[in-house]
């Protein structure tokens, strides 16, 4: 009498599951490339050396009595804003004039998490420049007192959230215009060039002049400069971001989703 054997299969061996980079590492890297190219680091270097030249000028042209923490604060907030929106294009279109996207969603396939750490990186750089801009007003309200102005330490809190709205929404339009045309120069090109050409038509034909009240962002976004803001200016600044700022971004987020790496 025999006895048949059954084989015995081992059980399957599961691989282990890799998860990718968490969000916040991610941020930290696209944080790092900012400043890795000669180009980002010069720009943020610009930056900071904007604001404090705005602030030893008013040293020099504003009235003593007006040299005030706000007084210093306020107006650097402009020239940094125009900036941060070339940050935002460089931060996104570096990957491909760098022809470094292959090995970057190589490593990270899926797309939208580096598209999203990229966001984050340039809000957060956007944040940061309002902090510099509090520390050169500061620095400005001591020199300020130490040659004979005011140098008052007067400050309404509310702008600050107004001023971090401002670049944010600066450094996002231009993020979303480096999305959608994922070129630096015609991103660049294309950012400066379209509100211009906008406000000169609207400032030249009357019939334009109604619809540049809700389009024209350096009307819409102009409030934010200023302690408050009226329900009717956040709706008309809501409509232009939404022309200027979601709709590059989520248009440039499905072409850079489809596009083909080579």
């Amino acid at each position: 009498m025999t006895t048949a054997t059954v084989p015995t299969t081992a059980p399957a061996r599961r691989e282990p599951v890799v998860s990718g980079p968490s969000l916040a590492r991610l941020t930290g890297v696209e944080l790092r490339k900012l400043a890795d190219t000669r180009a980002g680091r010069w720009l943020l270097v610009t930056i900071g050396l904007i604001a404090a030249v705005i602030v030893v000028v008013q040293l020099f042209v504003v009235e003593p009595e007006d040299q005030t923490f706000t007084a210093f604060f306020t107006p650097s907030l402009l020239p940094v804003g125009l900036l941060l929106p070339v940050l935002g294009i460089l931060s996104i279109t570096g990957e491909w004039s760098q022809r470094t996207a292959l090995t970057t969603f190589a490593l990270v396939p899926r797309r939208q998490r580096v598209i999203a750490a990229k966001l984050v990186a340039v809000v957060l750089a956007a944040l940061g420049s309002v902090l510099v801009s509090l520390a050169v007003a500061a620095v400005g309200t001591l020199a300020a007192r130490a040659t004979g102005g005011a140098g008052a330490w007067t400050f309404d809190w509310q702008l600050l959230p107004y001023a971090a709205v401002f670049q944010v929404a600066n450094v996002l339009m231009g993020a979303g215009f480096g999305l959608l045309l994922l070129n630096t120069p015609l991103a660049i090109v294309t950012y400066l060039l379209l509100p211009t050409v906008w406000s000169v038509l609207s400032a030249m034909i009357k019939a334009l002049r109604e619809p540049a009240g809700w389009l024209d962002t350096s009307l819409t976004m102009e409030p934010l400069l200023g302690p408050d803001v009226t329900a009717g200016q956040w709706g008309r600044l809501g409509v232009s971001l939404a022309v200027w700022m979601v709709l590059p971004l989520a248009a440039g987020l499905v072409r850079t989703l489809r596009r083909e790496v080579s």
